[in-house]
């Protein structure tokens, strides 16, 4: 279940996240450590020793550089395949939290497959030993070290990680107070009753689940979930829901089982409170409405598997948008963090089939006009361009350096893929794409970059099998050196 896009239209405009930020690749940040040194940006950096990690995974963690007062935790679980590199450069949890002062963790699987165990006997109950307890342990170990607040904790993931995000929502109602799945099935739809994978096996695949076979009333799906935490009576984390009424992967049955499990768990009416069209999405809300509504279920319409991940709307149902950062607080333990490696991919996808990361978010608060775009002096520019590639896909990093001794205000980047390339989704600018041209136009928040300053973007492309890189760049018209 890799995210993949595929770049059929000749012509493809690719929104950018919302907000972001240029972030270096350092050894650890400065808000990371107890006895921090000067401050450096921040950057993914794995954590080890959180805890018995029964599940075998691999935490990874995000501290902006100016943390909420007492901020709130996000967990975003990757996909079939996927890694939490990929969800830190292909998704805009990050880029968000730079701006609202929230820690995101990234859970990593260690297992061929790369799936999280939503199946084994293990998984199907609270602290039962495997991935659903290693992402909570994950959690425990970020709020002893950092003054958090304790009620905003919440997660978020796609596909395999969408499994993993009901499921853990069933089983650590007092952990996490919301939950938003992209592509996901019901808590408990993907039982095996099979053993744990560890780190040596695929995590177990239930295609009665997964082709929408599993039809049950909403009483027996409430049970189910009650039953991965028996005798729990407090309160229920509010749930967003995403599905594409075309998944070819986990059929869109499994988002109407979804609403009558969750509705059934939360004791709210089956009846939507509202129900709006925006666009190809139906977006139903019931037990109340509003933005944070306890349930609110999303169907695009056409959309398969290849879902749009709207990481705004995600933290906006959280209730984390109206976060106003303030001076990092010193944790009070340290952590063992370790470089985070070079984000690797797997060619071969060897449980499920591949969907793609979404290029547009669906619901965006309106950006700030970009300024107009000042002229830049051939030469006083450069660009450094690497990629990661797979069979038919890659990841390419761009760092855009003003050399000149003034600033830029406003910028275009423009250059031409020699090898057919398309792009599939971007981050940090806004992507058009016609045949071979492609531009990229700065973020609201990015639009001005200081003498001997640099801007960082990125995109996702698909390629049929030669990645070669771009010889030119353009930057408002100037010629650019290679960096």
């Amino acid at each position: 279940m890799r995210l993949f896009r595929s770049g059929a239209r000749r012509r493809t405009a690719v929104r950018a996240g919302l907000l972001g930020t240029a972030l270096a690749l350092a050894l650890a940040g400065a808000a990371q450590l107890a006895s921090a040194p000067p401050a450096q940006a921040a950057s993914l950096v794995e954590v080890t020793g959180f805890g018995t990690n029964p599940g075998g995974l691999r935490m990874y963690q995000f501290v902006p550089d100016r943390l909420a007062a007492s901020p709130g935790i996000v967990v975003v679980v990757h996909y079939c395949t996927g890694s939490a590199q990929a969800m830190f450069s292909g998704q805009q949890f990050d880029e968000l939290a730079s701006q609202l002062g929230y820690i995101v963790i990234y859970p990593s699987t260690n297992r061929p497959g790369s799936c999280f165990d939503v199946s084994s006997t293990a998984a199907m109950t609270r602290d039962g030993g495997s991935d659903p307890q290693s992402i909570v342990q994950m959690v425990r170990h970020v709020q002893q070290r950092y003054t958090t607040d304790t009620s905003r904790v919440f997660i978020t993931g796609t596909s395999s990680g969408a499994m993993t995000t009901q499921l853990v929502l069933a089983e650590y109602p007092d952990v996490f107070a919301a939950g938003s799945a992209f592509a996901g099935v019901p808590a408990t739809c993907f039982s095996t009753g099979g053993a744990k994978p560890g780190t040596t096996a695929q995590a177990g695949w239930n295609s009665d689940c997964a082709q929408g076979r599993r039809i049950l009333t909403a009483q027996q799906w409430g049970d189910l979930a009650r039953a991965t935490y028996p005798g729990y009576s407090g309160k229920r984390p509010r749930v967003q829901l995403w599905h594409g009424s075309n998944d070819e992967t986990l059929n869109a049955q499994n988002h109407t089982e979804a609403v009558k499990q969750w509705t059934n768990v939360m004791g709210i009416s089956a009846t939507p409170a509202s129900t709006e069209t925006i666009g190809n999405r139906t977006r139903a809300r019931y037990g109340g409405t509003g933005t944070q509504a306890p349930l609110e279920a999303n169907l695009l319409q056409g959309v398969s598997h290849n879902l749009p991940v709207d990481a705004a709307a995600a933290i906006a149902f959280f209730g984390l948008d109206q976060a106003n950062p303030t001076s990092t607080p010193t944790p009070s333990a340290t952590p063992t963090p370790t470089p985070t490696p070079t984000p690797s991919v797997s060619p071969t996808p060897s449980v499920s089939p591949t969907p793609s990361a979404s290029p547009t978010a669906t619901a965006t608060p309106t950006p700030t006009p970009s300024p107009t775009p000042t002229s830049v002096t051939p030469g006083a520019c450069s660009v450094a361009y690497a990629v990661n590639q797979w069979n038919t896909g890659f990841t390419a990093n761009v760092t855009i350096t003003n050399t000149s001794s003034s600033a830029t205000s406003g910028w275009t980047l423009t250059w031409a893929f020699p090898s057919g390339q398309q792009v599939t989704q971007a981050w940090s600018s806004t992507v058009a794409q016609s045949g071979a041209q492609v531009t990229a136009t700065n973020a609201p928040w990015n639009g001005t970059i200081p003498a001997g300053g640099s801007v960082q973007i990125g995109f996702n492309g698909s390629h049929s099998g030669t990645n070669t890189a771009p010889s030119t760049f353009t930057l408002n018209g100037a010629t650019c050196s290679n960096g």
